[in-house]
């Protein structure tokens, strides 16, 4: 078996792919129609938490029944709580949105997710105080600040624009801090649990490792992990259905509406999940080529690298036209800070690695 040579550059090149799949991943929702959300929502999760997790481990892990066999029951249970923590996260995001808009979401959620998915999993396992002794491990944590004080500028820039916005069409209706704050906070906190998830889940990894499977090995943590996130989005979708009469737009669109078909949904639906999935089968191969001793940092990496290239894709759009100058130059200093963050990690990572 040989082992994995760290690789920091490779590494975060890996988590930029995977950030750029999430920075996407639900772009085909707009094109959705004549589907209430709770349907499109459990098909679209049918793939990325369930199918295509099943199908990347079926198709990476060697020997995946016997890997399956030796590993632990209790890292498999315990990655599979996690998973449903992170759905009511998700969620709870979700219906954050609908109050604070999706900047500010985004920043407190994201934030808030970056820290706690990073920080926490060293604290429980007792190994905080020797990753602070390890060389490089000041530019790391200096990136982790930096990349949330990167994030939470981009998130005031989103608030600065939808103001801006405001201004021109009009005042936002249904907006509610004191509810989107709550919210976020619960997205924020439930959504680093992901990160608990695949922590818990490495002993299995470790399993598929002495079997071969090598930089894949990763991929066998998102069966449990997503599983578990799916089984929250089902039970909360089938209420949904039930409550709504919608489960027969599985079969047949809904009436009074024009456009979409069934075949566009579902092709739609598969493109939402194959991205989100994407994001973490990248994430996968950029965290292994950050070797063991610098893997924790994986989390914001991941987090600060999705919200510098929503952030940037924003811009090469033209997202922001017709935005103030404070929001232009806000928005700026926030992608200033979050390429800063990147380069911390990277450098701390690169200090880290053995020497070749």
């Amino acid at each position: 078996m040989n082992a994995i040579t760290p690789n920091p550059l490779l590494g975060v090149g890996f988590h930029s792919v995977g950030a750029a799949f999430a920075a996407n991943c639900y772009s085909p929702q707009k094109y959705v129609k004549r589907w209430s959300w709770e349907v499109y929502w459990i098909a679209q999760a049918s793939w990325c938490w369930l199918l295509l997790p099943l199908i990347g481990a079926w198709l990476t892990i060697p020997n995946l029944g016997a890997v399956l066999s030796d590993a632990p029951k209790d890292a498999m249970l315990l990655s599979f709580l996690f998973g449903v923590a992170y759905g009511i996260g998700g969620m709870a995001f979700n219906v954050s949105i609908r109050y604070i808009g999706f900047s500010l979401t985004y920043s407190i959620a994201v934030g808030l997710s970056s820290i706690l998915g990073t920080l926490v999993p060293p604290l429980v396992h007792g190994q905080f105080h020797e990753i602070l002794s390890r060389t490089g491990s000041g530019w790391l944590m200096g990136g982790v600040v930096a990349g949330a004080a990167g994030i939470a500028m981009c998130g005031v820039a989103g608030h600065f624009k939808e103001r801006d916005l405001d201004a021109r069409q009009g005042t936002h209706a249904g907006f509610s801090l004191a509810k989107g704050l709550m919210l976020s906070l619960i997205a924020g906190v439930l959504s680093a649990v992901y990160g608990f998830a695949l922590d818990a889940a490495s002993p299995i990894a470790d399993v598929a490792e002495q079997h071969g499977a090598g930089i894949w090995k990763g991929n066998v943590t998102y069966i449990f992990a997503n599983t578990g996130a799916f089984v929250t989005s089902l039970i909360y979708c089938a209420w949904l259905m039930r409550k709504n009469k919608s489960s027969g737009e599985f079969t047949q669109l809904r009436s009074g509406e024009t456009g979409g078909s069934l075949k566009a949904n579902y092709l739609l639906s598969f493109l939402t999940g194959l991205l989100w999935y994407g994001q973490f089968f990248f994430y996968n191969l950029g965290h292994v080529r950050l070797g063991k001793d610098y893997a924790f940092s994986s989390w914001a990496i991941h987090m600060i690298m999705l919200v510098l290239i929503s952030n940037a894709v924003a811009i090469v759009f033209w997202e922001w036209k017709g935005c103030g100058g404070r929001t232009k130059t806000t928005i700026g200093f926030g992608l200033v800070v979050l390429c800063a963050a990147v380069m911390f990690l990277t450098y701390g990572n690169y200090l880290g690695s053995p020497p070749k």
